[in-house]
């Protein structure tokens, strides 16, 4: 399903027939859970924002979790609790790299 070579993976919105995935806050859920999962570890507060290493957003319309491949590292059960979420929900998966923002001049 994932390669090891990729360096984040992409849970899409959108299950292999093309359906939207229900709840509408699904990737806001999936990520807070994963909010302790974190370089150093948990600290203090750390539940009030998301790790960097599984973040919601939205790509083209289409909400997504981006896992980064780090987490499979430090926390594997992590890693494979993230994965096999996507492969129960049949999910959507993309490997990719995020690209930072062009800055504006």
């Amino acid at each position: 399903m994932v390669s090891s070579s990729a360096k984040e993976v992409f849970i899409q919105g959108i299950t292999r027939d093309g359906k939207t995935f229900r709840p509408s806050d699904w990737a806001e859920r999936l990520a807070g859970v994963m909010s302790s999962f974190r370089p150093g570890g948990a600290q203090p507060g750390s539940h009030l924002s998301y790790s960097p290493w599984c973040v919601p957003t939205v790509v083209n319309g289409v909400k997504c979790v981006i896992v980064n491949r780090e987490l499979q590292g430090m926390e594997p059960m992590a890693w494979d609790f993230v994965i096999n979420f996507a492969r129960d929900n049949d999910l959507q998966v993309a490997e990719a790299c995020l690209l930072p923002d062009t800055p504006k001049t």
